[in-house]
């Protein structure tokens, strides 16, 4: 059997099972551990299972509740992530800042910075850079408005975020894997990002390591467009492997 044939089985047996181990599907194929395993491997970096310890289940997708809920999970590690963050940023810079429960708090740390401007389409995120009295300017792009989550979306949003330049552009993140790279389930945040990384020079994502080897259905970027992940602890596996071979920072 050829290992083509061989992986689009186990892939079924996977979305059908939910989960299944090394040593059944090394019985079920009359194959090798270490053959197995070449499989299982392959098939996680197509984004079509995700491994775990001894064998392998459906990729876990991510999903987003309220954000008042999301700002207090994980809540450590996104702190740690903005000193993070703001050890890297020079005062006098321009940040664009997409919407997000991790770039909130780093907000908070980026306002004790000077000289400062930031575009975001996050009304939060520029009350609190604005609220610090040290940016030397603050602009909130326009667009349709998400209660939720306070902030602007659409089409008129990324137009307007077109007027500008930025140093580097800073965006959370839903799910980072090897094959995707940075992704979001929104469609409307993903556009907003996606603008983003144009229009700056060099671009940092901050996300925790929950994010980590996860899936979600909308592209924001390949690892190639990313200068800087800042995370509270390094990925390791493909994930890492993945960074490593675009050249991310891992901070």
């Amino acid at each position: 059997m050829s290992p083509r044939v061989r992986q689009a089985r186990i892939a079924d047996m996977v979305r059908t099972r939910g989960t299944v181990t090394v040593e059944a599907l090394a019985r079920a194929f009359q194959a090798s551990h270490e053959t197995i395993r070449r499989d299982l491997t392959a098939l996680s970096e197509a984004g079509v299972v995700q491994k775990v310890h001894g064998g392998a289940k459906v990729p876990s997708r991510r999903e987003e509740g309220p954000f008042r809920d999301r700002m207090t999970q994980h809540e450590p590690a996104k702190r740690e992530i903005a000193a993070k963050l703001a050890r890297l940023i020079e005062p006098g810079e321009t940040l664009l800042i997409d919407t997000g429960s991790t770039t909130l708090l780093c907000a908070q740390d980026l306002a004790r910075i000077d000289r400062l401007t930031v575009v975001t389409n996050s009304t939060r995120i520029a009350a609190t850079i604005a609220d610090g009295g040290r940016a030397s300017g603050v602009f909130l792009v326009g667009g349709a408005y998400d209660g939720d989550n306070r902030e602007t979306v659409g089409p008129m949003a990324v137009r307007q975020l077109a007027a500008f330049h930025a140093d580097r552009a800073i965006l959370g993140a839903a799910a980072l894997n090897a094959r995707a790279g940075v992704a979001d389930i929104n469609v409307n945040e993903a556009h907003i990002a996606q603008a983003m990384v144009d229009l700056a020079d060099s671009v940092v994502v901050v996300a925790d390591s929950s994010k980590f080897d996860r899936h979600a259905a909308f592209t924001v970027c390949g690892f190639g467009q990313v200068d800087h992940l800042v995370c509270e602890r390094a990925p390791d596996g493909t994930l890492a492997e993945a960074l490593a071979a675009s050249g991310v920072h891992v901070q």
